[in-house]
């Protein structure tokens, strides 16, 4: 049996129409393959992900030239900490540097940027660098962009699962009040419609913890190439892949 909230999604998440193509309003990506990428050209694994900042800002420039209103962006799991240090600590690094040059950029594009996951295990300069960006774009409309970072989307649940208890704990709801629009209310994304398309690079076909409530009726879009070598031709092969699904919602598709 399908839920009123699917049929409400059906109707409200229809992607828009371009050029002759059905562009999903939300798009996201799992950026795999850096360190593979490299390796394969006798490089450090660091070199993989510098060379991954290119083909991000290629994936923001298409996504706002598509008509794309959300991208989310899985940049670092709660599961990278296990990494070697060293590579932990340049991925931060990086993070902090791309955010003090990109912030300015994207500010002037008109990217609004967002970020998911627990800042509670990051350094302060982490974190205030984040506040910061956020802060600079959070009036701007022309994209949202959603990075998750120190994301897991297990350590979501858990926490939306938590908050709901409380609530009971607390009398403020009762147990017949715990719906799908609760839980929804209380996960990071909770202003943020669900993605319509999940990409994942590197041909690996796993979500890996991420998105794990809300990729109930994603599209998935899985492709061989290492994340370095996305770029333009790669996006508008997505695309016009997505164009080509049936999205029913669990529901008929309904006649014109």
């Amino acid at each position: 049996m399908s839920s009123n909230n699917e049929q409400s999604n059906y109707i409200e998440n229809q992607p828009t129409e371009m050029s002759g193509i059905n562009v999903p309003r939300h798009v996201a990506v799992i950026m795999d393959g850096n360190g593979r990428w490299a390796q394969e050209r006798g490089l450090k694994r660091m070199e993989g992900h510098i060379a991954g900042v290119e083909s991000l800002r290629t994936t923001i420039k298409e996504a706002r030239k598509s008509g794309v209103q959300y991208l989310t962006v899985y940049a670092f799991s709660t599961e990278n900490w296990g990494r070697p240090s060293e590579e932990v600590n340049g991925l931060m690094s990086l993070f902090c540097k791309c955010l003090e040059q990109e912030s300015e950029e994207l500010n002037k594009q008109g990217v609004k940027l967002t970020f998911i996951g627990q800042r509670d295990q990051l350094d302060d300069e982490i974190r205030q660098s984040m506040e910061k960006s956020e802060k600079l774009t959070e009036t701007n409309n022309t994209l949202n962009l959603i990075i998750a970072f120190n994301y897991s989307a297990r350590c979501e649940l858990t926490s939306a699962t938590k908050k709901i208890a409380q609530l009971l704990a607390s009398g403020k709801i009762d147990v017949e009040q715990i719906n799908d629009q609760l839980i929804e209310q209380n996960l990071y994304t909770f202003d943020i419609p669900d993605p319509d398309l999940i990409i994942r690079t590197s041909g690996e076909c796993r979500l890996s913890n991420f998105l794990l409530w809300q990729a109930a009726y994603a599209e998935f879009y899985f492709t061989s190439v290492l994340w370095p070598d996305f770029d333009q031709k790669c996006w508008k092969q997505a695309m016009e892949n997505f164009s080509q699904r049936k999205r029913r919602f669990g529901l008929v598709e309904p006649k014109l």
